[in-house]
């Protein structure tokens, strides 16, 4: 039921959601490119109901202090503090490994601020638990949701990478000067 509101509010909005995946893995990443707005955030919420997948995501931990806190947390949310040096990788490699399914979303670009290079962790928590990465795009210029079979890593990342970046780059995000 959430599924079809979820579609029916991003159809109202012009927004489609474009995947050619039937089974989605039950463990994955799904890296989501551009991210230049927080109306990114209400778009990723509702693509994830029409996926009827639980996933994760991760925020700056500024984000989940109260009153709002609670709120991101019950939506999935996991608090991750940039300010401090951690193994956030190996943290989240760990979860991978203590759950029979479990899927995160992570905004390579790590800001809404325009970057050169996306960000690799998403690479080496994809690596380490040894799931897919889903490559999903915002094409606010088209109004789509662009989901692709699940990518694995090889030995060779710096191919990898450059895969990667090639499917994303030049996508218009909601501030195309902004986008990746």
């Amino acid at each position: 039921m959430f599924a079809k509101i979820s579609a029916f509010l991003l159809g109202l909005f012009g927004w489609k959601v474009e995947t050619t995946i039937k089974t989605y893995p039950k463990k994955h990443v799904i890296a989501v490119v551009p991210h230049t707005s927080g109306w990114d955030f209400p778009i990723g919420i509702l693509t994830r109901s029409i996926m009827r997948q639980e996933i994760k995501y991760i925020g700056k931990a500024s984000l989940f202090k109260f009153p709002l806190g609670p709120i991101l947390k019950l939506m999935g949310g996991v608090p991750v503090d940039r300010s401090k040096r951690n193994n956030f990788v190996d943290a989240v490699v760990d979860i991978f490994n203590e759950r029979e399914a479990f899927a995160v979303c992570i905004a390579p670009e790590g800001t809404r601020e325009k970057v050169a290079e996306l960000k690799t962790g998403f690479y080496y928590i994809a690596k380490g638990a040894g799931v897919p990465i889903l490559l999903c795009r915002f094409d606010y210029s088209i109004k789509r949701v662009q989901i692709a079979e699940p990518f694995y890593t090889t030995d060779d990342m710096e191919a990898d990478m450059q895969f990667i970046n090639d499917y994303f780059r030049g996508v218009p995000g909601k501030f195309p000067a902004q986008s990746f």
